[in-house]
This record gives C-alpha cells, sequence and structure tokens, in this order.
C-alpha cells in the first residue's frame, strides 16, 4: 500500500495533498528552552537533607546518658540529638538536660558533649525525703532530734527526713536519752519510730528530827521532811536545814530506778558564831584558857553557854570579858587594848628629822615620846638620807635613849650603797629600807579570797626591787631563742613588752644569769636545770619575796595601805594601767567597762603612772611570779621576820593583777595567785639584798 492510501478522511475519501513552505532548519537560529517541574524542587531537598543528615552523622558523637534509678526519663531540651536504642547521636556542645521518676526529685542540669566519639555521662537523682512518724509509747511532749537538729515534740507525724542514715535521740526531763541510728528509705515512703523511755531518777525517802527541814539537793531546795523525793541520778549533794540547827549534809551516788531511805536524821542545835576583833589587830585570844589565836579571829561557840575571852598583847594590859550566844546567833565584838607606856627620849641628826614607830608619822625625831613596853619598829627619816630603821622594846624603869646619825645620799654613795642601781641587762632597780606592815585582807573586804589571811609581817633587810618588769629584749640577753608568742593575731613579742610564757624556775636561772654577769653570789641553788633551793644570805638577784612585793604595792611609807594601786575604789582612775578593759571585752568573760586602756593584751612596760613608789606595772599589764612556794599563811606565831616563804611546794606564788583581770577580786592589790604552767599573762621582775 502506497502513502497517498493512507491518507483519507473519515468518509473513505482521499484527501487532496496541499504543498507547505519549507525553510531548512539553520543551527545559527536553533533556540534552546527549559521548563521547570515541581519534580526538580523535590530531588533537589532530597539530595540537600541526605547531604545534611550524612553531614550530622559524620560530625554527632555517641553519646550514653546513664542516670540511676534507671527508670528515669530522660527528656533533652535543646541542641539536636537523635536516639539509637540506649544512646545519643549529639554534636558536642551544651545541652540541658532534664530527669523525671516517681519518687525522685526532678532534675534540670546540663550535659555537656566533649569531642569524644563514645561518651557515658552519669547522673544522680536525689530522692524524695521520708515521711517519718515518731512517738515516745506513753510519754508525750518527749522532744525528738534528728542528727542534733530539734524537729518537735512527740508524737510527730508525717516529717519529712532525708533518705539515708541519721541519729535519732528522744530526750525528756527526768528520763534517760534514747538513741539510735535510724535508715530513712525515702522516696515519700512511709515509716514510723518508737522508743521507751525509762525513768532517770530513784526514789530517797528522808526524815529528820525535828521534822519540816528544807532539803536541798545541790544546792536547790526541793521539799521539807518527810519526804520520798524522786532525785535525778548521779553523785548529788545532800542538804538538811533547819532553822536553828547545824546543817547535815552527805554526798550519795543515786542510781536511776534504785529506791532507798536514809535513816533518821536527828539535826544538833547550831552553834553561835563569833566575830571579834581588836584594837590593835594581831592580840592572842583564849577562850576558856584555850589559845584560839590571833585577832582578827572568827569562832564557833556552842549555844546557851557562858564563855570566858581573854585578850593579850605585847606591850598592852590584857583584857577579859564573857560571852553567851544562842543557837544559830551572829555577833561582832571589838575589844580595844590599852597600851603600856614607857617615856623614851630620841636625838637625831639633822634636827629635822621625822620619827616613825610602826610605820606611823610621830612627828620630829628629836623628842620625848612614849612607847608601848613592847618592840616596835622605830624609823627616822629624811628626804636626801638613809631612813634609820631598828626594833626597839622600851623596858619599864630604865630611862633610854635613842640616838641616830643619819647617813646622807653622798655618804652612801661614797659607801658603795646606791639608792638605785642598773643591772647588766639594763634593769633599774630602787633601794628601799622597809618596815613593818600587815599583809592580806580582812575577812570583811569585798573581793577578799580565803588565801589572804591577815599577816604582821616587819621586813628588816633593805632591798633593791626592779622598777619595771623584765622586757623580752632583756630576757633575750640570757635566752636569744625564746618567743613570748601571739594573742589574738597580736604580738606579745615586742622588745619592749614584759617576757611572758616562762615558767618559775625559767625566771629564777634568768636571775642566776644576771648574778654572774656581775660577779654575785647565786641566790637560788641548782643542779642541771633544776632549781633545788636557795641561798637566803646572798645578795645576787632573784625573784621578789611575796612580802617585799606586797609592802611596795600597798604601802605608802605613812602607815597606810592601799586597797587598789589607784585608791579605794572602782573603777580605776584614767592611765591606773592595762587591766581586762573595753578593748577586751570580745576575748576576756569579765571586763570593766568603764575603763579603757588602749589594749587588748601586754603593753609596753612603763605605759602607765608609776606607783608610790615610783614603781611601774605593780597593778595591770602582767602578773608576776614571786620568790617564794605557794602555801598555807597566817600569823598564828606572831610577827613574821623577812619571811621567804614556805621552803618547799608544787606550785609558786603569783602577785598581782594582769591584762586578763578585771573582777574586784583580782584588782585588788592584796589578790593572791599561783602556778606552775607558763601564762600568757604572768611576767617578772627583779629583786636582791642590799650589799651589806
Amino acid at each position: 500500500m502506497s502513502d497517498a492510501d493512507d491518507i483519507k478522511n473519515i468518509n473513505g475519501a482521499t484527501d487532496p495533498i496541499v504543498p507547505i513552505d519549507f525553510t531548512p532548519h539553520s543551527e545559527q537560529s536553533q533556540n534552546f528552552s527549559y521548563r521547570f517541574r515541581w519534580l526538580h524542587l523535590v530531588v533537589a531537598t532530597f539530595l540537600l537533607v541526605s547531604v545534611m543528615a550524612a553531614w550530622f552523622v559524620l560530625t554527632a558523637r555517641s553519646v550514653f546518658v546513664e542516670v540511676n534509678p534507671i527508670t528515669a526519663q530522660i527528656s533533652i531540651d535543646n541542641g539536636t540529638s537523635i536516639k539509637l536504642g540506649q544512646r545519643y547521636l549529639m554534636r558536642t556542645g551544651s545541652y540541658q538536660i532534664t530527669l523525671r521518676n516517681e519518687g525522685y526529685h526532678d532534675t534540670v542540669t546540663r550535659l555537656l558533649v566533649s569531642e569524644e566519639q563514645s561518651q557515658t555521662h552519669p547522673f544522680e537523682m536525689r530522692k524524695l525525703p521520708g515521711i517519718v512518724s515518731f512517738d515516745s509509747a506513753d510519754l508525750v511532749d518527749a522532744r525528738v532530734r534528728i542528727d542534733g537538729v530539734d524537729i518537735g515534740q512527740t508524737p510527730l507525724l508525717n516529717v519529712e527526713v532525708e533518705p539515708g542514715e541519721h541519729q535519732l535521740s528522744i530526750v525528756k526531763d527526768r528520763y534517760l536519752d534514747y538513741g539510735d541510728t535510724i535508715t530513712i528509705e525515702g522516696r515519700s515512703v512511709e515509716q514510723s519510730f518508737s522508743a521507751s523511755l525509762e525513768q532517770a531518777w530513784a526514789t530517797v525517802s528522808l526524815s529528820t528530827t525535828p521534822s519540816g527541814a528544807d532539803i536541798l539537793v545541790d544546792g536547790e531546795i526541793i521539799g521539807s521532811t518527810p519526804l520520798n523525793a524522786e532525785i535525778i541520778q548521779g553523785q548529788r549533794d545532800l542538804v538538811l536545814k533547819f532553822a536553828g540547827h547545824k546543817a547535815w549534809q552527805e554526798e550519795y551516788d543515786i542510781l536511776a530506778g534504785e529506791d532507798f531511805s536514809i535513816p533518821l536524821v536527828e539535826l544538833e542545835p547550831a552553834d553561835g558564831l563569833l566575830f571579834i576583833q581588836s584594837n590593835p589587830s594581831a592580840a592572842s585570844v583564849t577562850i576558856g584558857g584555850e589559845f584560839k589565836g590571833l585577832t582578827p579571829l572568827e569562832v564557833a561557840l556552842a549555844p546557851g553557854e557562858n564563855h570566858e575571852l581573854t585578850f593579850f598583847k605585847n606591850g598592852y594590859n590584857s583584857n577579859s570579858l564573857s560571852i553567851r550566844t544562842q543557837a544559830n546567833e551572829e555577833r561582832d565584838i571589838t575589844i580595844a587594848l590599852e597600851p603600856i607606856l614607857m617615856t623614851v627620849s630620841v636625838m637625831a641628826q639633822p634636827e629635822d628629822a621625822e620619827l616613825y614607830v610602826d610605820g606611823q608619822f610621830r612627828g620630829t625625831a628629836n623628842q620625848t615620846i612614849e612607847l608601848m613596853a613592847a618592840s616596835q619598829q622605830i624609823e627616822i627619816r629624811k628626804a636626801g638620807f638613809i631612813p634609820y630603821s631598828t626594833e626597839f622594846t622600851s623596858r619599864p624603869g630604865l630611862e633610854q635613849v635613842i640616838s641616830v646619825a643619819l647617813k646622807s645620799l653622798e655618804q652612801a654613795r661614797l659607801e658603795q650603797i646606791k639608792p638605785i642601781i642598773v643591772s647588766a641587762a639594763g634593769q633599774t632597780l630602787k633601794l628601799f629600807y622597809p618596815g613593818a606592815f600587815t599583809m592580806g585582807a580582812s575577812r570583811r573586804e569585798a573581793g577578799r579570797r580565803p588565801n589572804e589571811n591577815l599577816r604582821d609581817i616587819k621586813l628588816e633587810r633593805p632591798f633593791y626591787l626592779g622598777v619595771q618588769e623584765v622586757t623580752n629584749a632583756q630576757y633575750r640577753l640570757f635566752n636569744e631563742e625564746h618567743s613570748s608568742g601571739t594573742l589574738q593575731g597580736l604580738t606579745l613579742d615586742n622588745e619592749a613588752q614584759p617576757v611572758v610564757r616562762i615558767t618559775w624556775a625559767q625566771a629564777a636561772l634568768f636571775c642566776n644569769w644576771l648574778s654572774d654577769q656581775e660577779s654575785l653570789p647565786h641566790f637560788y641553788d641548782v643542779a642541771g636545770e633544776d632549781v633545788v633551793g636557795f641561798n637566803p644570805d646572798s645578795t645576787g638577784y632573784r625573784l621578789p619575796a611575796e612580802a617585799e612585793w606586797a609592802w611596795a604595792a600597798r604601802t605608802d611609807g605613812s602607815g597606810n595601805q592601799l586597797k587598789y594601786s589607784w585608791g579605794s575604789d572602782l573603777p580605776p582612775a584614767e592611765n591606773s594601767g592595762n587591766f581586762a578593759d573595753v578593748t577586751a571585752r570580745s576575748y576576756l568573760g569579765q571586763v570593766l567597762f568603764d575603763y579603757d586602756d588602749g589594749y587588748l593584751a601586754t603593753s609596753p612596760v612603763a605605759s602607765f603612772e608609776p606607783n608610790q613608789y615610783e614603781l611601774y606595772d605593780m597593778a595591770g599589764n602582767v602578773s608576776e611570779w614571786v620568790h617564794d612556794f605557794y602555801g598555807a599563811v597566817g600569823s598564828v606565831g606572831g610577827v613574821e621576820v623577812d619571811p621567804l616563804g614556805p621552803t618547799e611546794g608544787q606550785f609558786h606564788t603569783i602577785r598581782g593583777s594582769s591584762w586578763a583581770h578585771g573582777s574586784v577580786t583580782e584588782l585588788r592589790l592584796s589578790f593572791r595567785d599561783f602556778g606552775e604552767e607558763v601564762r600568757d599573762d604572768v611576767g617578772f621582775r627583779v629583786a636582791r639584798y642590799l650589799e651589806e
């Protein structure tokens, strides 16, 4: 079939062939046409996502988030992460992660993904508190403490307690404390604990004749006899007191739950108490012919009886009286003794010298005076002359004369007696010609302590006493390695501050070293590094005797004695010394709030006004070691002459107040202390006898 046969119309007729114009295609005129399809966008997007996913996979790190508990829900709140099983694909950086689990606190924290390819990050969730209840069996209002913190009283319900082990204690007055270690599960789990407290007392039955006596347990009144008393366990001091009767006292070890009875106590009528004084003091007292001591004196006398009291003192007429006391009565009596007087002529050069008898001024020395027929200390003084002092006893029926020519200081200098000397270590010492005085304090003096008994002292040997306390610089000439240390960040070791933190023995060895520098005989006997005795005849350097220290601190040269270094009243006058004042209130418990010396601890020596003898720091700055062993004191044997204290003992006496003292007791010049260990408020000054 030809092509013409194919060209037909619908009806089967053949259409005529019509020729058209044809122009051959030229390459120069050919044009390219592109049409955009949506399929292209889809393919491009797919390719881009594939590239980014591949880039993320290649740069991400494999991260395992390990959480305790393992049931926790993990939410990573920022950044891109892909979870694959139990691990995450995450790029390096910081992510916020939230952890949730029932019974635990929600945890929001940071997850820091490092450069490491595979890494694990552990997290520990904190348990919620446990819900805990406490009770104390049949008791209520017992205090409950968890790890020492009071959380309330029983019964105590639904208290939140952190999980873990805790120390539980349940306490109530008059019951034994309950303690136990408990384990709290936490996670809002409810738990309860119960404790049974045992009684901490025993019932003690007490009765007296007569009945109605006050019962005191450790000083507190709990009732009156007869009584079944519930007394808390422990060592208890029981006292039974009834007006007009002697107190009954015993100590008992009370054991909880072990009841007992004390046999009937028969109370005895109380003695009468008699306080005896005399004018003059230190008179001997006998009661019913039995010697009782020296005035001032306190004695107990049987009630309802007459007691004959007789008083004796050399140079005075005796005196007697009868006393009758009632039960529990307190009485004071004062007896005046009449002196036995004799006429004595006193002649002295220079003519205007002054006369002192037993420390009391009696006018010019050239006179005829009446003296007691007893031993008395006679002193003749004049400024610029060395005082004359002697013990004189007038004799009835004899004409007696005291004739004295005083030596001037110039004469004394020529005779090598110097009123002031300077030691090899640079200490200035002043020469004193002491006299008679009374040490201690009256029982009625506020602040008095039992170790301050009144003592009649007579100092016959002239002595030199350091004007200032020994400084750190002076002590380091002997021991260059010594340090006085610090206090509250403040140094105690400056050169001008007084040396502290030394023992009595170290102070004594310093005195011997000082004697060596001046070729003087040792005062202290030494074996190795131990002080084993002393030579009272030595004129070498030593610590001042307690009596010398007391004389220099308290007497004023006119027969008077000072209570405080500044006078008789508190607070101290300005610039009186370095005491426990307002500057030390943050460190010390008892201070003088009306006084400010400007120093918390030690001050340089001689920073304050000197005393009546131009001696510095006899009160305040540091307390001072003195020579004497510490022991019992009291003038039962009359006047003590140049006493140096007991011959042996464990402790040594300390005199004077310090920067750490602020009470009435400690600030008084009669205050006595003792010790054997170093202290940061105890130093010393040196002394020596005058070479005769």
